[in-house]
């Protein structure tokens, strides 16, 4: 029954994708391509809506493998390796399968096989990985079924899967440091130095700030930015190295090249450097 049943999907699904189509599509679908890390993750899924039914437990059943969606199975692409809840995934595309529990935690799976109708091919020898994650109840009724990136930073996200009176969260990081280093340092041997990438990413990861100093220094002399912006960082790094007097000085600077380009911005930002080195 379950081959029949797989068989008649495809059937269906091949008539009308061969014709143009004549009538929307009951459960739309939603590609999301989201930056992670130096590289992307592309997530391809159908929104079913809720129209009056009772969802899990009865349309989509609990202890089930669900396909997270609806049509084709939910597909995700990691252009590169992630760590889904602690989890680490290599680069490629993978199919993102659920079960749904009542009570207890749901299993969320990766599989090996991406394109498949539904689960009805649904293979557990096919999984790359399952791992379980808690679902929290939702007073109100979600009623189109999304699936998004929420508290997106450079190494870490969570993606958020809602439907009905469920919400699931699955968290994701990136270990990108020593990529980014070892690109930092090949690129500081050629002609083009990168010294505006180099000092935000040594201030924000909380480097070597001596180098971001020198680097922020250099920046100084490129014409090709406003005297606003490499003040600001230099002011920045000065105030992380403790020297609250020299970065008093710059972000002043920083705050009268803001106001000669009239900057509303970056005479806040310059502002907020100047504020802290006074305390």
């Amino acid at each position: 029954m379950k081959k029949y049943l797989f068989l008649l999907a495809a059937c269906v699904f091949a008539g009308t994708s061969s014709r143009a189509q004549l009538t929307p599509q009951p459960s739309s679908t939603q590609t999301i391509t989201q930056d992670f890390g130096l590289g992307k993750i592309t997530l391809t899924y159908s929104r079913p809506n809720v129209k009056g039914r009772k969802i899990f437990g009865y349309t989509e059943p609990y202890n089930a493998v669900w396909r997270t969606g609806a049509n084709s199975a939910t597909t995700i692409r990691f252009t590169d390796e992630v760590m889904l809840e602690g989890h680490p995934v290599a680069a490629g595309t993978y199919g993102l399968f659920s079960i749904p529990s009542e009570k207890g935690d749901w299993t969320i799976i990766l599989s090996k096989t991406s394109k498949q109708w539904g689960a009805y091919t649904y293979n557990a020898a096919d999984d790359y990985l399952r791992f379980t994650i808690k679902p929290v109840k939702l007073k109100e009724n979600v009623e189109t079924f999304t699936m998004q990136f929420e508290n997106v930073f450079p190494t870490a996200a969570d993606l958020h899967l809602t439907w009905e009176h469920t919400s699931l969260s699955i968290h994701m990081t990136v270990d990108i440091d020593a990529k980014v280093m070892a690109k930092i340092d090949s690129a500081m041997q050629t002609a083009k130095k990168p010294y505006y990438a180099a000092v935000i990413y040594y201030y924000n990861n909380n480097k070597d700030m001596t180098k971001a100093l020198a680097w922020a220094e250099e920046l100084q002399k490129d014409k090709g930015f406003s005297p606003m912006v490499p003040r600001l960082w230099k002011a920045r790094v000065q105030l992380r190295l403790g020297d609250k007097k020299g970065a008093a000085i710059t972000a002043q600077e920083g705050i009268d090249a803001a106001k000669k380009d009239k900057s509303d911005e970056y005479i806040r930002l310059n502002t907020e450097v100047l504020t802290a080195a006074k305390k």
